[in-house]
């Protein structure tokens, strides 16, 4: 599945947005998918993460997300992690750490806070080394383009 949010990355990519993709299964169905759109959509919420769980709570016609799997090829930031706890999302696999916003275990953790009202799962560092890549690409070439103009 971790594939499938890599693909999503490589469409926000091809677009001019961050590369980051993610995908809300139940088992080996894919009940959502979405990739950024802060830039297209003028929406500084317009994260992957909140776009698939919206989608999969319009699909399935409820908030609550009970027993599905968020894929992200990013950790997710403050944001996106209370997202998560709010939807009773039971799991969330990343790949690539943000150690300057992530909120699943780099500088914060609020999936796993026990003061909030539900913790799910956070699995770490699938893929990691390609979720990165694909990242570190696209500011190099962001950079490469600004500082050749």
């Amino acid at each position: 599945m971790m594939r499938r949010a890599l693909g999503m990355a490589e469409r926000a990519a091809r677009r001019g947005e961050v590369p980051v993709g993610a995908v809300v299964t139940r088992g080996q169905e894919i009940i959502a998918r979405a990739s950024n759109r802060r830039e297209s959509a003028k929406d500084a919420t317009a994260h992957a993460e909140l776009l698939a769980l919206r989608s999969a709570c319009s699909r399935l016609a409820a908030w609550r997300l009970t027993g599905l799997t968020l894929y992200v090829t990013l950790e997710p930031c403050p944001m996106c992690a209370g997202a998560l706890v709010n939807a009773r999302v039971a799991r969330v696999v990343f790949g690539a750490p943000d150690p300057k916003a992530g909120a699943a275990g780099s500088l914060f953790d609020i999936p796993r806070d026990r003061r909030l009202n539900h913790r799910l799962e956070v699995v770490s560092g699938v893929l990691a080394e390609e979720c990165g890549e694909i990242l570190r690409h696209f500011f190099r070439e962001r950079r490469r383009r600004s500082e050749g103009t």
